[in-house]
């Protein structure tokens, strides 16, 4: 029984070495197989997920880069040349913009300075109420230290006159924020108020204001037409360091004489100003005469002598005394001032 068993189980145990060898081999082959489809696989899957990481990489890449493009386009700094051939980055936008002597155009595109001009504590007159709460830096010994301009941190400044810009004051300042220097920005109030308007992104702001101005001064011209045809008016100014007389080239000569169109006296005919001594006054050839008193007192010298009284505008009562500050103010709040002015002067 015993050997029986033996000689089967030799009997089978051969076949079933056989067969375990077989299997045995088929199993190798076969985790072999897998092996390698699962590392073709894993190399294929890495690669897949290779392939969406390069595209989001690329992606992140573009979008970066379109980020700092946008960027770039928000702030949207810009170089300009001012007058002097000054590079000035522009920004995008300005909040806080210090313009000196500049104010006047600065409230007509609706901006507030964060500090203005003034002599002593006095700024412009005539724009006070819309300066209300905007606090003065003092000019009358000069421009304010950059120490003194650096504690209302402006983030654009705008010198309205190269004199400003002298003895080191553009360095120090262009060091605080962007300078933009006017050689004389009263010497074309429009221009200088599109200047401003391009500086600060008010353009359709500065058009407009500009385009109300010259519908009023149409208007006050053709009103006037009927008294001042060829008629002569001067502008006398009485002022602490002389009397002068005015020529059409700036401030109220310029709204008088060349956009209202009255006529001026032979001694400012081709000059810009003119000394006035009581020697001079019988020189004076006008119709109608505008006093301007800087300082009270500073009239009654030359308009109590005989020679005053004897010149035809005073016999004829055409003498009008008018609030200096808006008729020697550089903007077009001041030069819709001067032609009320006149309009009532001359035609009320």
């Amino acid at each position: 029984m015993f050997q029986q068993k033996k000689g089967n189980g030799q009997s089978s145990v051969r076949p079933f070495r056989s067969t375990g060898f077989s299997a045995l081999l088929v199993l190798v082959l076969i985790t072999g197989l897998l092996s390698a489809c699962g590392s073709k696989s894993e190399v294929e899957g890495e690669a897949q997920k290779e392939q969406p990481t390069t595209e989001a990489s690329t992606t992140a890449s573009s979008g970066t880069a379109v980020s700092e493009e946008n960027t770039e386009q928000t702030k949207g700094e810009r170089t300009v040349k001012d007058d002097l051939g000054h590079d000035v980055i522009v920004p995008e936008h300005t909040e806080r913009v210090f313009a000196p002597y500049l104010e006047d155009s600065l409230l007509t595109l609706g901006v507030k300075p964060v500090a203005q001009w003034a002599s002593g504590t006095q700024g412009h007159v005539y724009l006070k109420d819309q300066l209300s709460g905007v606090p003065t830096l003092d000019f009358s010994s000069g421009l304010p230290s950059p120490e003194a301009l650096m504690a209302y941190n402006p983030d654009f400044i705008i010198l309205h006159t190269a004199q400003y810009a002298e003895n080191g004051v553009y360095e120090s300042y262009s060091k605080i924020a962007p300078t933009y220097v006017f050689t004389n920005a009263s010497g074309d109030v429009e221009k200088s108020l599109q200047v401003i308007g391009d500086l600060l992104g008010k353009t359709a702001e500065a058009e407009k204001a500009i385009a109300t101005y010259h519908a009023k001064v149409d208007d006050a011209k053709a009103k006037l037409a009927k008294v001042t045809e060829g008629k002569k008016a001067a502008i006398i100014r009485f002022a602490p360091r002389g009397i002068s007389m005015m020529g059409g080239n700036y401030f109220s000569g310029y709204v008088v004489y060349q956009q209202l169109g009255l006529g001026k006296p032979t001694l400012v005919q081709t000059e810009n100003s003119a000394t006035v001594s009581t020697e001079v006054l019988p020189e004076i050839d006008a119709d109608f005469i505008f006093t301007v008193e800087q300082g009270p007192g500073s009239m009654k010298e030359m308009t109590d002598t005989k020679v005053w009284n004897s010149m035809p505008a005073v016999k004829a009562g055409n003498v009008y005394a008018v609030e200096p500050a808006p008729w020697l103010g550089g903007g077009l709040i001041a030069y819709g001032h001067v032609i009320d002015d006149t309009l009532k002067a001359l035609t009320q």
